[in-house]
């Protein structure tokens, strides 16, 4: 079986169309979201329209919890906070109750899926402690599923573990071993922060074992145009083309 798996799409529609047709032309199996449908970009709506027709199965990410009233984005920064504020008013109350049927995280395929940090949607993954303690949290997990996908630092990375040390993986094509647990991130399809403005997934071949990163050019102008029509901060449609 072949998974594709997308993160943070982050009401891009563009990306997300993008994204989806490079995916259809590698013959997945199925699709799996790992939360942040919505937030900074103008197509909220849109993007949760696509997600519910392709059954794509999705998770809650942090913007996907303030979108939908289940939090108050009182932590966000003003850009972050007026992209919510914004879509709060855009969303449908269809697309709004999709959001809040969301589970926080799953195991899926032998394989488990969380947004930010298990059991805490909102923290990030980012320092050598939060690594430690994603995997420990793995291992905790019921039926010990590995790997483990995670979201939110719009950020590519894979991480695995032998024994108590654990490593940063940077191939573009990760050959998984099975005496190492991985913790691996897709990048963002809506919103790149590693300085390539590209549309990041990836592919996991589960019967060989292999995680193949991909990234796609999508029509980011047309993104930038619908983000200042819907008067949000033009900051927004700027980091587009930088990729942060």
């Amino acid at each position: 079986m072949r998974y594709a798996i997308i993160s943070d799409i982050h009401s891009n529609l563009e990306a997300l169309t993008a994204v989806l047709a490079r995916i259809a032309e590698l013959k997945v199996d199925a699709v799996l979201c790992l939360g942040d449908i919505v937030g900074y970009n103008a197509s909220p709506n849109e993007c949760i329209d696509i997600v519910r027709r392709e059954g794509i199965a999705c998770i809650l990410g942090n913007h996907d919890t303030r979108a939908a009233g289940l939090k108050v984005p009182t932590d966000f920064n003003a850009a972050a906070m007026r992209a919510i504020q914004w879509t709060r008013e855009q969303l449908t109350e269809e697309s709004r109750q999709f959001l809040r049927g969301l589970p926080a995280e799953q195991t899926m395929y032998g394989f488990f899926i969380f947004h930010g940090k298990i059991h805490d949607t909102d923290h990030y993954i980012l320092s050598k402690e939060d690594v430690k303690e994603g995997f420990a949290l793995l291992a905790k997990i019921k039926g010990s599923p590995t790997p483990g996908f995670f979201g939110h630092t719009h950020l590519r990375t894979a991480y695995s573990l032998s024994g108590k040390a654990f490593a940063i993986e940077g191939a573009k094509e990760l050959h998984l071993e099975k005496k190492k647990r991985y913790l691996i991130n897709p990048g963002s399809v809506g919103q790149p922060r590693d300085r390539d403005p590209r549309a990041a997934f990836l592919v996991y071949d589960r019967e060989k074992e292999v995680v193949f990163f991909h990234r796609t050019e999508y029509d980011i102008q047309a993104c930038q145009e619908k983000i200042i029509r819907a008067g949000l901060p033009s900051r927004l449609a700027e980091r587009l083309v930088a990729g942060w």
